[in-house]
């Protein structure tokens, strides 16, 4: 999740945006206007199994609900903190969103609990508190164990909480005593069952990051696979046991040149360095297309959706979005991909703010 909803972006010596060779992997198609007030704040989507993309809006205090197929809006759960710039971002939400089943959203709210969302009465119907002071804000869900694990990421320490999707109770929490710059996207690994969590800084040296190893049935920390220079935002668990890192626009504010990794996730081992994309947030594989999607809001030569060639490990093209476009999310039904944009009076699509819609 991005710290800071405006940031200067670092301008440094960068190769003009530049795109894949041949046919494009995807196109813009289509743009779906928000209703409600100004889309000013927003952070994490979702889309689950019947096709219905969530996201969170901060700006209308709400879940938004659209169908994936047609790009349409159908509807908003509110009851969410929102952004207040006196409380800043740390108390804001919704925030970090899964989907739970075909009839559930779960997303962390900025009073230090999860949000149970029903689709069917489009309302939440839990509030798990989670113990911290802070939101919570990234999630994922372990189906196997039946359990969704959510990350406090601005209490100091941060921690992890693992709740059970039956009882709607908090079974384990593992505090993350080194990661002292919060926590980023998790992603639960069904071929190994264990939970990959990005960990922007370990023991307050920038340039040392990580991916934690964390075994959700034990709620125990395994390991933790390093990565240099790189603050890891975003995290998806890909094919052929690879994880795809972003590395964030923090990373790339610090100086460190804009990439993305490809990681074994038995070993830590880098499979390979993508360096025509990075500064990113939030991130995608969609196992249809067989396609990566990275949300690189911080890419220092303007926004991009980023598209890498799963099967390959190898970058295919960039793709422009706008202003502060740090969140993705794919449907594999029909391979499309969702990129809030945040409002901007100067961008003649949509000043107001939107979502993009891309497709093959």
């Amino acid at each position: 999740m991005i710290k800071h909803q405006a940031r200067g972006m670092w301008m440094g010596a960068v190769a003009a945006l530049t795109l894949g060779v041949g046919a494009h992997a995807a196109a813009r198609v289509a743009t779906i206007r928000v209703p409600g007030r100004t889309l000013a704040s927003f952070d994490i989507g979702f889309v689950n199994d019947r096709g219905i993309y969530a996201f969170s809006d901060r700006s209308n205090r709400s879940l938004d609900l659209f169908d994936a197929a047609s790009a349409t809006f159908i509807g908003r759960v509110p009851g969410f903190s929102g952004y207040d710039p006196a409380k800043g971002f740390s108390s804001a939400g919704p925030n970090g969103v899964v989907a739970v089943g075909s009839r559930e959203f779960w997303a962390g709210n900025g009073d230090s609990t999860l949000k149970v969302v029903d689709l069917r009465s489009k309302s939440i119907v839990a509030s798990i508190p989670t113990g911290g002071r802070k939101r919570v804000d990234e999630m994922t869900y372990d189906a196997r164990d039946h359990l969704v694990i959510a990350v406090n990421n601005a209490d100091k320490p941060p921690f992890v909480s693992f709740v059970s999707t039956r009882t709607r109770r908090v079974i384990g929490k593992l505090v993350l005593t080194r990661a002292t710059d919060g926590a980023e996207q998790p992603a639960w690994d069904p071929a190994t069952g264990l939970v990959y969590l990005s960990i922007p800084v370990l023991d307050e040296v920038k340039a040392d990051g990580a991916v934690a190893v964390i075994d959700p049935r034990t709620h125990r920390l395994e390991k933790f696979m390093p990565v240099h220079a790189c603050m890891p935002a975003g995290l998806a668990v890909g094919p052929h046991g690879h994880l795809l890192v972003g590395c964030s626009d923090d990373a790339v504010a610090a100086g460190f040149a804009p990439k993305s990794l490809i990681l074994n996730a038995r070993t830590g081992a880098i499979v390979a360095t993508i360096r025509q994309v990075g500064g990113s947030d939030e991130v995608w594989y969609d196992p249809k297309a067989h396609r990566y999607y990275l949300a690189a809001g911080g890419f220092p030569s303007g926004p991009v959706l980023g598209v890498v060639n799963a099967n390959t490990d190898r970058w295919i093209e960039n793709l422009p979005t706008g202003s502060h476009a740090h969140s993705v999310a794919a449907d594999p039904r029909t391979g499309r991909v969702f990129v809030p944009i945040q409002a901007d009076p100067k961008a003649g699509v949509c000043p107001a703010g939107c979502v993009a819609v891309f497709a093959p």
